[in-house]
């Protein structure tokens, strides 16, 4: 404090100082306070100049941290507006079912979370009493982020309102007969109550981010109005160490989503222990927020605090508070009053004087359950303020106590995570805190009962005006169906028809359709392309001054490329959500954008183009977070294959995404070859998902930067286009060489760009072996699969039905050899259907930085390298001489 001015930070050092003799004297102010009244004063005079700088609105760096205190006091907080004696009846059923639901469970062995709930029962019942908009009103309503673990609460108050039946309780984790209940938000397992998945940590508060981000591009675009549609995330403190939690917090900020709240329940427990054992992790996460822009509302301690804080005059127990690690301040919540004044008040003289004027009923409720987030009062007005507050969005840190109210066996116990159920006379002493009219006779059975006051009870009757108030019940999910018109046939015509004699790879030949298909004056405007910072790569930049790069705030600066045509230009109704290089930023937009058909009433028809490495293998969590919701659209592995992305090498070569892809139900899986095939599957895809039947399904495209000549669609070839397979031409149709007409046969299937090797062995074969080959086109190994693994299924139903790819090589007696710029394991998952002799080739392996012709050679996949493996086949079964092997070994130099 005694520092000379002549001594400030470097950086202030650099600014001139038009008054020296004020700075000095504004520094011994400073200097005398810390001498006469200490520096612990001094600080706190820093800390409120520094707060009311911020408050009127001075270009100074916020404070990363306050005191460990309710940023909103009990002076200022707003009267509240409903029946709270009322509203903690309801709260009690539901924290009561909840664990009835759990420990009836518990007998067949399949597990639930009781603990989390119980911490957060108000923080959701507040808003739901006053907050959560249903979709009644204008079809949007608000967005609710559950946090996983707390379902039972959710399905608790669902069978308070009717929703769900006490049947429907019993089978809570038990789906397979048709009434049970999902054991998290599932919307594909429970699709009309459940809209977001959010038990795969970290994924929830990513996608509540863009969601209210996307909110704001409809409403920006004006396809939707969805200014009164708020986003609500609630999440665990513990959650927030997944990376994925807060990767977007300054997408948030930079953008101003004043539409989205985080609650973050910091029970400052996480599945084993203590979220910051030897810290305070209520503070890390205000920094956190503070630091990325956000607006922090702590809501820490209930009002027993009040009085403890009045009597503080000298500020020891708020340093005090800050002082004390989490672990700490949890075994205070365990343990008697003799331990607290002992370990909390012993710490110093001042902490002392103040403990000897509590009584140990009031130290007792204030370390044992007293909350911020416990108390109704202080969450309605921490939720109060969040919605006040515009221009920043805004996170609440609630403090609670994990397992409250659950007893004694379970409040703050490291293993109550894991712990399944309550004994009876457990439930009792349950029963007995909250007040429940349940006799003693309910339990005779030995079971829990659950409870509920009626159906035209004063409780149900309260619940459910309160929800007609606020536009219907939540969450809830409904799907009002609009079918797209089918684009014109104009925009797939230029693919149909072929390139003549220019070449264009396959990921030119889509970016082309769809900007064909933008310009559809019936759906143009429903299509969301999505790029993680490579369009340019993509051949998308023509997309730029037509469509228009998304921003909030529109293009505020003159962009260096102006006077070009194609330049880079940002636009408040932008179409393209260009999201810099985060490709979990970009699937979260293209689930927002996928799933706005139930969200919002308002399809749209995203495509997510990426380089195909990182896609399935960064981003697959994610892609079944995607079915998980139902979404719709395409996803495009871009520069795909394991051999076309010349020189990138090992983490840019992907031969696997379609073996990831495969494992998902929901994906619908292509790898075309041609261009017109993309056209086949694109407006296919439309209908299916988009027309009159919709399917809950999205697709995966596998397109290639390698250009090719792009031939006309032959007739006849949608049927195989669409069910994966189908023959291209065979040896016959050769223009020089033709194979003589007894010579040795074998069948070439290929997919994506290795059709263009298994052509070019076509002609080899022919011409130096007199071998003839037929070239098939396999458009989608994952959908041949698909089929027949439903055949299967259906044998067992006592109906015989044969796959499609066995039945598309029927009368086919020569071998089959299968080639791909995947793993072997992509087309060999059909092998068991093919009645033929079979074999495959592949890029099994590592990648490695070449052209594209070394690495065809090194992985084995090049046309000389096919003509080995064909008369490698054909030689076994006796119909080329096995020398030719050699030979064309020798030949072709492998």
């Amino acid at each position: 404090m005694s520092d000379p001015v002549g001594k400030l930070p470097s950086e202030l050092d650099q600014l001139p100082d038009r008054d020296t003799e004020e700075t000095a004297e504004w520094a011994a102010s400073l200097d005398a306070v810390a001498k006469a009244a200490g520096t612990r004063r001094a600080e706190y005079l820093l800390r409120r100049t520094l707060q009311h700088a911020e408050a009127a609105g001075l270009a100074l760096p916020k404070l990363l941290e306050t005191d460990y205190v309710n940023t909103i006091p009990t002076s200022a907080e707003p009267e509240f507006p409903g029946d709270m004696e009322m509203e903690a009846k309801i709260t009690a059923w539901n924290r009561w079912n909840a664990a009835a639901m759990v420990t009836r469970g518990s007998k067949y062995g399949v597990g639930g979370h009781i603990a989390t709930f119980a911490s957060a029962a108000w923080l959701y019942e507040t808003g739901f009493q006053h907050f959560f908009r249903g979709k009644e009103a204008d079809g949007s309503g608000d967005q609710l982020y559950i946090q996983g673990h707390a379902s039972p609460g959710i399905y608790a108050r669902a069978f308070l309102d009717g929703r769900i039946s006490e049947q429907q309780l019993d089978n809570f984790r038990q789906e397979s007969g048709g009434n049970g209940l999902p054991s998290y938000p599932h919307p594909r397992r429970l699709p009309w109550l459940w809209e977001f998945p959010t038990v795969s940590m970290g994924l929830g508060p990513l996608s509540a981010i863009y969601q209210a981000r996307f909110n704001r591009y409809l409403q920006n675009r004006n396809i939707k109005d969805t200014a009164n549609s708020h986003v609500w995330a609630f999440l665990g403190d513990g959650e927030m160490d997944e990376p994925e939690s807060t990767a977007a917090l300054a997408l948030a900020s930079r953008e101003q989503l004043d539409n989205l709240t985080f609650v973050i329940n910091c029970n400052l427990q996480r599945l084993d222990g203590p979220v910051r054992a030897n810290f305070r992790v209520v503070q890390e996460l205000e920094a956190q927020f503070r630091g990325a822009g956000w607006n922090v509302i702590k809501s820490l301690w209930g009002s027993a605090w009040d009085e403890l804080f009045q009597l503080d005059t000298t500020g020891a127990l708020v340093r005090r508070l800050r002082e004390v690690p989490d672990a700490q301040f949890q075994t205070y919540a365990t343990r008697d009053v003799a331990y607290i004044r002992q370990h909390f008040f012993g710490a110093n003289a001042e902490l002392v004087q103040l403990a000897g004027v509590l009584s140990d009923a009031k130290i007792a409720e204030c370390f044992h359950s007293s909350r911020g987030g416990h108390e109704p009062r202080k969450v309605y007005a921490a939720y109060k303020a969040a919605l006040e507050h515009k221009g920043a969005p805004t996170v609440i840190l609630a403090q609670t106590v994990k397992g409250y109210t659950l007893g004694a066996g379970f409040e703050s116990k490291n293993a109550n995570h894991q712990m399944k159920k309550l004994t009876i006379d457990e439930f009792k002493g349950m029963r007995d805190l909250l007040g429940l009219p349940i006799p003693d006779s309910a339990f005779a059975d030995g079971v829990v009962p659950y409870g509920h006051p009626g159906a035209d009870s004063p409780e149900v009757r309260y619940l459910n005006e309160r929800r007609a108030a606020l536009g219907g019940p939540a969450p809830a999910r409904k799907v009002h169906h609009v079918a797209l018109p089918a684009p014109a046939e104009r925009s797939f015509a230029p693919l149909i028809k072929g390139s003549g004699k220019q070449e264009m790879a396959t990921t030119m030949a889509f970016v082309r359709l769809v900007k064909d298909l933008m310009r559809d004056k019936e759906t143009g405007k429903r299509w969301v392309p999505i790029v993680p910072d490579e369009a340019r790569t993509f051949g998308m930049e023509s997309l730029f001054p037509s469509a228009g790069i998304y921003s909030p705030l529109g293009q505020t600066y003159e962009p260096v490329d102006r006077d070009q045509l194609m330049y880079y230009k940002e636009a408040k109704d932008g179409q393209i959500l260009n999201e810099g290089i985060t490709e979990a930023g970009a699937m979260a937009d293209f689930i927002a954008a996928c799933t706005s058909y139930a969200t919002h009433g308002e399809p749209m028809i995203p495509f997510y183009i990426f380089y195909s490495m990182f896609g399935w293998q960064r981003t697959a969590d994610q892609m079944w977070q995607l079915a998980d919701q139902l979404g719709k659209g395409f996803i495009v592995g871009a520069t795909a294959g394991r051999t076309t992305l010349t020189g990138e090498g090992l983490q840019h070569a992907d031969g696997h995404s379609h073996l990831i892809a495969s494992t998902n139900p929901a994906s619908l899986n292509y790898d075309p070859a041609f261009a017109y095939e993309i056209a086949v599957i694109v407006k296919d895809g439309l209908r299916r998902m988009y027309g009159e039947k919709p399917e809950d399904v999205f697709y995966y495209l596998t397109v290639y930067n390698e250009p090719k000549v792009q031939p006309a669609m032959p007739e006849g070839v949608e049927e195989g286009i669409l069910r994966g397979l189908y023959r291209f031409n065979t040896a016959a149709d050769l223009a020089e060489a033709a194979p003589a007409a007894d010579a040795p046969k074998i069948q070439l299937m290929a997919s994506g760009t290795a059709i263009h090797w298994a052509l070019e062995a076509q002609q080899l074969l022919a011409a130096d072996w007199n071998v003839a080959a037929d070239v098939w086109s396999a458009t989608s190994w994952g959908e041949l699969r698909r089929d027949a693994l439903e055949c299967d299924e259906a044998l067992l139903r006592g109906e015989v039905r044969t796959p499609y790819v066995t039945r598309a090589l029927e009368g086919v007696t020569s071998p089959v050899l299968a080639v791909s710029d995947w793993m072997r394991q992509v087309p060999d998952q059909i092998s068991q259907w093919v009645e033929q002799d079979w074999t495959s080739l592949g890029t099994d392996g590592f990648g490695l930085s070449d052209t594209r012709e070394g690495a065809r050679r090194h992985f084995g996949v090049d046309a000389q390298s096919i003509v080995v493996a064909a008369l490698a086949q054909l030689a076994r079964r006796g119909e080329v001489p096995a020398s030719a092997i050699k030979e064309a070994r020798e030949r072709y130099g492998l």
